[in-house]
């Protein structure tokens, strides 16, 4: 018994959902956590790390500054994290930085949000999913030869997960994600207790620390400051995913503003609480990092090595930190599509970005993300530190541009009087207390944040972020040739001026392209002869052979091709498209010229989807062929051949 593709893909995804359940996949704060979070909260993992390999460029002992550089990335991301929440309570629809810049800045400054943050949501996919493949081989080094196809397999089910729902996805991912954070808070409380001796323990920690000393090298002041910058800069990926909740404010539940900003408090404090947690154990500790085992993995198991029961805590963080890494990439699959449905329908993406599928998710998103995102892991080996100085950049730029454009905002709702209103191009704004304060913060934090995104090309040009230097304006212009397009059909297919004298006619005639005499033939060939009193068969003889045989068949069917004409082109080659084309075109051209004619195709369909790759090859490539001719209309007409 044959498996259809409707019921596999119902196995698979699950039933559609209606229209009116919507609202019921809206998430609440617990599982929109999870979904929209995971990124942010995930980066701790890494984001320490980046910045002490950069200080290891300067010796060992400049390892010192990674608590002091910590605390300014998390300076940093609180002054991110208000302007957003800012933007979520403007701007309740949704878009995050490109509505914000596309109402404020302009079309320019909006596409260029818009192609920075699709790359950062696609290194968001990729970066994550090669660092949880790391965490795991860290604790299991056998596994890293494979570390590339099975960062693949993790992407294909993240796919499968987000194409079942965002409701599904996000009860799939809190679990992990909780569970991670509640892991490495413990392990922070319990490193905290035995560096500092609490309880009465006069040596906390059950190691020697290393001797951290310099390298030796001579460090010039303006090469340690510009380590100190490129360190800071490397930070900065703690910073990535803290827009993905102003960009799906729709999917949380009424009231959906509210929610959405209160989500957003909680993820800056549960992320900032375990960076600056990890970053401090793991500068008391003096761990260095290494190429073998993750920070983060030196630092569980330096802080339960002797703990009873320290290797399940250990491998609960391992586990964990592989799972949600990986699950990380789920804010990618949550705005990728997002920004990516906004932007179609402004006509800057294919129009089917923003069509929603069976489970009322952007499965032309999902999918394209998991496209690109693979490939880029392919290209750079699921190596997560290659992929990190792609990383910020765009996530930089967004938040510059819509950090000013909420600058600018603000300006505006400064000048309204209490129980005034203003409706923008996208939202509407009232009066409000403390706009000055609001817009002054607003206008610290997009410096700040160009100043990062300046040092951030500076310093990681050579090493990569030249990629999305070039990348992002291809995309622009990318955006624009498919807004110019869209702009042209538009213009083209426009009723206005219409005159009905402008209409071409249609010829009396239909043409039916034969390989032989069969049900589907006869068919198509009735269902012209309904269409037009001129009926030609056409059938291109490659050999004296099959030349006769279609004569003989024929003429045995007089009740079927009477009143048909059958003609016969004598061909030579094998391609017979190329002189069925030309006749096709010859007729419509030359004996019919200004008139529409009819070519009707006729095929048949197996019931079994998998057999219908063995048959109507020949057909399909005539249709490519012949919609490239403006003054031929193409009628399929199918025969169903059923199974027994």
């Amino acid at each position: 018994m044959s498996i259809s593709l409707h019921n596999v893909k119902r196995k698979l995804i699950g039933e559609p959902f209606p229209n009116h359940l919507e609202i019921h996949e809206r998430l609440d704060k617990m599982r929109a956590l999870a979904v929209f979070a995971s990124d942010p909260i995930s980066s701790n993992a890494y984001a320490t790390e980046a910045i002490m390999s950069v200080l290891l460029l300067i010796g060992a002992g400049a390892l010192r500054f990674t608590l002091p550089l910590a605390l300014a990335v998390a300076g940093l991301v609180l002054l991110v994290i208000f302007s957003y929440i800012q933007t979520i309570l403007h701007y309740p629809d949704g878009g995050g930085a490109y509505t914000v810049t596309k109402d404020n800045l302009g079309e320019t400054p909006s596409l260029f949000a818009g192609a920075a943050l699709l790359t950062d949501y696609i290194l968001t996919v990729s970066v994550s999913v090669a660092a949880g493949i790391r965490a795991i081989t860290s604790a299991q080094p056998a596994l890293r030869p494979y570390a590339i196809p099975l960062a693949l397999l993790a992407i294909l089910i993240l796919t499968w997960i987000n194409l079942r729902g965002v409701r599904e996805s996000g009860t799939i991912f809190a679990i992990p994600t909780y569970l991670f954070v509640v892991g490495v808070l413990l392990t922070v409380f319990i490193g905290l207790i035995r560096i500092t001796g609490f309880f009465g323990a006069s040596h906390p920690v059950p190691i020697t620390p290393e001797e951290i000393a310099s390298n030796g090298q001579t460090i010039t002041t303006f090469l340690f400051i510009w380590l100190l910058l490129r360190a800071f800069a490397a930070g900065t990926t703690a910073l990535t995913g803290i827009e993905a909740i102003s960009n799906g404010v729709q999917a949380f539940k009424p009231p959906e503003a509210k929610n959405a900003a209160k989500t957003m408090v909680i993820m800056g404090v549960i992320a900032m609480s375990l960076f600056i947690g990890i970053t401090f154990v793991v500068s008391q500790l003096h761990l260095i990092p290494n190429e073998s085992e993750s920070i983060l993995s030196q630092m569980t198991r330096t802080v339960t090595n002797g703990l009873p029961g320290g290797i399940v805590l250990y491998y609960w963080v391992q586990i964990f930190t592989m799972l949600i890494l990986i699950l990380a990439a789920n804010t990618g699959y949550q705005d990728f599509p997002r920004l990516s449905s906004f932007l179609a329908k402004d006509g800057y993406l294919p129009r089917w970005m923003q069509n929603r599928g069976d489970r009322l998710v952007y499965n032309g998103g999902i999918v394209t993300l998991a496209i690109i995102a693979s490939l880029v892991i392919i290209v750079f080996r699921a190596d997560e530190i290659a992929m990190l100085p792609l990383y910020a950049l765009g996530v930089m730029l967004s938040f510059s541009l819509s950090q000013f454009g909420m600058f600018k905002l603000m300006g505006r709702i400064a000048h309204l009087k209490p129980g005034e209103t203003l409706k923008t191009h996208v939202t509407t704004i009232h009066y409000e207390k403390g706009t000055r304060w609001k817009r002054a913060l607003n206008g610290v934090g997009s410096a700040v944040t160009f100043v990062v995104l300046l040092i951030l090309i500076a310093t990681k040009f050579v090493e990569g972020a030249w990629i999305i230097i070039l990348a992002v304006p291809l995309l622009v212009f990318a955006f624009r040739t498919i807004k110019h397009h869209y702009n042209h059909v538009a213009k083209d297919l426009s009723m206005q001026n219409f005159d009905p004298s402008q209409l071409r006619d249609i010829a009396n005639i239909a043409i039916v392209p034969i390989s032989d005499i069969h049900r589907g033939t006869s068919r198509a060939l009735r269902y012209a002869c309904r269409l037009s009193d001129h009926v030609e068969a056409v059938y291109i003889s490659t050999s004296e052979e099959s030349k006769k045989r279609i004569q003989e068949k024929w003429a045995k069917y007089p009740e079927l091709t009477q009143g048909v004409h059958l003609h016969i082109i004598d061909y030579e080659y094998r391609d017979i498209l190329t002189p069925l084309e030309a006749y096709i075109a010859y007729i419509a051209e030359e004996v019919y010229p200004g008139s529409l004619i009819t070519v009707v195709i006729p095929e048949f369909v197996p019931e079994r989807f998998s057999a219908r790759f063995l048959h109507n090859q020949t057909a399909t490539l005539l249709r490519l062929r012949l919609k490239s001719h403006d003054n031929v209309v193409i009628i399929d007409v199918p025969y169903l051949i059923r199974e027994a």
